[in-house]
């Protein structure tokens, strides 16, 4: 596995910790992040990330900033991708299991770096489980593509 991480000026200290956590599991790591305490715009960084997923180049991104809004918000702007902001454990697992997340964003005002480095090894760890999920996902991937044959339905 390869995975793209990048953060702002807010996300520097837990993206140190997830890097370090990335060499310690053995994984294999683009780092596209700022350097310095220097006010960043988050997009800047979000996007070229979400890119590399979206393209293939990697097989998942990190991002990180103050909250992780913003930093989620530019990446779900990229086709393909399916970034999931989160801060605990739980939801780390099943944006894997269910949503087939591709990129995670966190936020360092949010949550300390213990609890970041937990959420990105169980995101790391957890395998997509299919089945009932998959047609989930497909239905966002058709959007996406804006397939004419394509229409929601809430019954099936």
């Amino acid at each position: 596995m390869k995975v793209a991480i990048a953060s702002d000026h807010g996300g520097i200290e837990i993206s140190k910790e997830i890097i370090n956590l990335l060499e310690e599991m053995g994984v294999e790591y683009e780092d596209l992040g700022c350097e310095g305490s220097c006010s960043v715009d988050y997009p800047d960084y979000a996007i070229p990330v979400a890119e590399k997923v979206a393209n293939n180049q990697v097989d998942r991104g990190i991002l990180i900033c103050g909250t992780g809004i913003g930093m989620s918000i530019a990446a779900n702007k990229v086709m393909g991708i399916r970034c999931a902001l989160v801060h605990d454990l739980f939801t780390a697992k099943v944006t894997r299991e269910h949503n087939d997340s591709n990129l995670l964003a966190m936020g360092e005002r949010v949550i300390g770096p213990g609890v970041a480095r937990e959420i990105a090894r169980i995101w790391l760890t957890t395998e997509f489980q299919g089945n009932r999920h998959a047609k989930r996902v497909n239905k966002i991937k058709l959007y996406e593509e804006k397939d004419k044959n394509f229409s929601v339905s809430l019954n099936n």
